[in-house]
């Protein structure tokens, strides 16, 4: 079962309610880049296909294979289905990235896995967590992680439907956090959900301490509600004491079926002085009626409050990424940078010509991984041609 497919016909059901339901309502790079290892706890990432290991075995990082050298790569950099890709830089000097469920060999994977010397070759890893959590053993919803390391150790974001959901149906999905001490797990959950709510509210997390601030902070959101955000306790698996989830980037109540903000989710934060910029997706993320695409909003605090780039330049979308030739309903992104400091997006995308992995699934279910270099105008991040690349671009930096 891939991400949403339980829910797609109630999401699709949710979204018309909705939109019936309500009114419509009414320079050049501004900054200098940051080292890459400023940025280390807000990446990912992973490698290329690689002979599976047993989930508790350890992976020698340099046992990784180094990429042939290469002046030009070409998308996808990952031709599977890899849905929700987030990425890191870790301690080992890998890129890491993590993805919603999927198969392999015919197996289940609950938490998708990867690594990477270069952004662009990728070798694929044991399931990051072999083990269900016991509150949620009975069921295959395991969405869109997100993986932060901090003092030796690895802590996993996801977002997981409780097996009391079975018994109850207006039980929706939980977040929830494992950890681990090395980047590709395996992870282990820490025994209870860390937020549980109706529908599929709770996903899409993603872990982002305030540089300022000092504040561990959890973004997450979608179920046509907010992008929302809560201050974490210094355990990392809990939220702070006395906090409060603060709404951040709104839906936009609307019948318009080209209006990508009608649902949000897939909250990433990164912070550019002077300002911290959110990325977001919406509104349909995939299926027969696949409309999807990456915007961003920007803020001078990691809480908020965040203005959308329609909202600050007049435009007529806050739309970064959308489909552009064979490359249908991208979105999702996560943001890396490479030796140079240069940022570049890391996100999913259908490909037109193969829009299934089985004969039997859904049109535009199989997303894979795409990358592209992010380019900055007028203080906004940007992608060059507003969609996917095709062909021939110059490769990452790496040391």
């Amino acid at each position: 079962m891939r991400r949403r497919s339980a829910l797609g016909a109630r999401r699709s059901a949710e979204a018309t309610a909705v939109a019936g339901s309500r009114e419509p309502t009414a320079e050049s790079r501004p900054f200098s880049r940051l080292p890459a290892c400023a940025l280390a706890t807000a990446l990912l990432a992973c490698a290329a296909p690689a002979a599976r290991a047993p989930a508790t075995e350890a992976i020698d990082a340099a046992a990784t294979p180094a990429a042939p050298a290469r002046a030009t790569y070409a998308n996808p950099v990952l031709d599977e289905d890899f849905p929700d890709p987030t990425v890191i830089r870790a301690s080992d000097g890998l890129y890491y990235v993590y993805a919603t469920q999927g198969e392999r060999d015919g197996a289940t994977v609950n938490i998708q896995v990867a690594r990477s010397r270069d952004l662009v070759a990728w070798e694929r890893l044991p399931d990051a967590l072999p083990a269900k959590p016991a509150w949620a053993s009975a069921t295959q919803d395991f969405w869109a992680p997100h993986v932060s390391e901090h003092d030796g150790r690895y802590y996993l974001y996801y977002s997981a439907k409780p097996d009391a959901a079975v018994r109850d149906t207006t039980r929706g999905l939980c977040l929830a956090v494992a950890t681990a001490r090395r980047p590709e797990g395996p992870f282990t959950d820490v025994g209870r959900p860390l937020q549980c709510g109706p529908s599929f509210v709770n996903i899409d997390p993603m872990a982002f301490d305030d540089p300022r601030t000092g504040r561990r902070l959890l973004y997450w959101g979608s179920g046509f509600g907010p992008i929302r955000v809560r201050e974490l306790a210094p355990d990392r698996v809990s939220f702070a004491a006395g906090s409060r989830a603060i709404d951040l980037v709104p839906v936009v109540p609307t019948t318009d079926s080209t209006e990508y903000q009608r649902l949000v989710e897939g909250a990433w934060v990164i912070h550019r002085p002077p300002y911290y910029f959110l990325f977001y997706s919406g509104d349909n993320c995939c299926g027969p009626r696949a409309h999807y695409a990456a915007m961003v909003a920007r803020s001078h605090n990691a809480t908020g409050p965040f203005v959308t780039m329609a909202q600050a330049t007049g435009a007529s979308s806050s739309v970064i990424l959308a489909r552009r030739g064979q490359w249908v309903a991208p979105g999702h992104n996560s943001v890396v940078q490479d030796a140079r400091g240069d940022d570049w997006l890391v996100y999913h995308a259908v490909d037109a010509r193969r829009p299934r992995a089985r004969p039997s699934d859904e049109v535009n279910t199989r997303r894979v991984m795409l990358v592209d270099r992010i380019v900055w105008r007028d203080g906004w991040p940007r992608v060059e041609g507003d969609g996917p690349s095709t062909g021939p671009r110059p490769v990452p930096a790496t040391r």
